[in-house]
């Protein structure tokens, strides 16, 4: 009977000592998933996808070609102001910046540069105004895409997907959305 019973306080004393190993297991999941939520907008990657979306107009006479270089003034990611870049495309629309919260999950992403109107679901021809609700059709980064967002400007401009290498450091970035026409000087 004595065996029994020091056989079972040793099970209960590892049975105790496991389950505070598993609640700290918890515990340091919730807290990395509270991390990456807390992620701020900068230290997102912005997608690669050189699609345009249907009926995005090619700018007639843009101040930077195809295929040219140009430095870049924007700074939406670390290491992007200062960065040479190669212009991939150049299309003549509205932009926007945008505020919304990810569908997966954080804080809001406020004054996202940029969106353009063929990213606006049933967005017309017609520039939104400020203080507009939107749905977002765009898929620069994860949880954008069917997000409702508040419009925060918009402006009549030419846009520019663009190649550049990071001043920071680290793996070149393809084919970024968007760089407006006032965030590039000639190189």
């Amino acid at each position: 009977m004595r065996k029994q019973l020091v056989f079972i306080s040793t099970a209960a004393v590892i049975l105790l000592s496991l389950s505070g190993c598993w609640n700290d297991v918890e515990s340091d999941k919730g807290a990395a998933l509270e991390s990456a939520s807390a992620m701020s907008h900068s230290d997102m990657h912005h997608s690669d996808s050189g699609e345009v979306p249907p009926g995005l107009q090619i700018a007639v006479n843009p101040a930077f070609k195809p295929g040219t270089k140009a430095i870049l003034k924007a700074d939406h990611m670390p290491g992007m102001k200062g960065a040479t870049a190669t212009i991939v495309g150049a299309y003549s629309t509205t932009t926007y910046e945008v505020t919304y919260t990810p569908t997966t999950g954080g804080e809001p992403v406020k004054h996202h540069k940029w969106v353009i109107q063929e990213e606006i679901k049933d967005a017309g021809r017609q520039p939104l105004k400020k203080g507009t609700h939107a749905i977002l059709e765009a898929e620069h980064m994860p949880g954008m895409k069917g997000e409702k967002a508040i419009i925060e400007s918009a402006e009549n401009t030419n846009v520019y997907m663009v190649d550049y290498t990071p001043t920071t450091g680290g793996a070149p970035v393809k084919n970024h959305k968007w760089v407006t026409e006032s965030e590039l000087s000639a190189s």
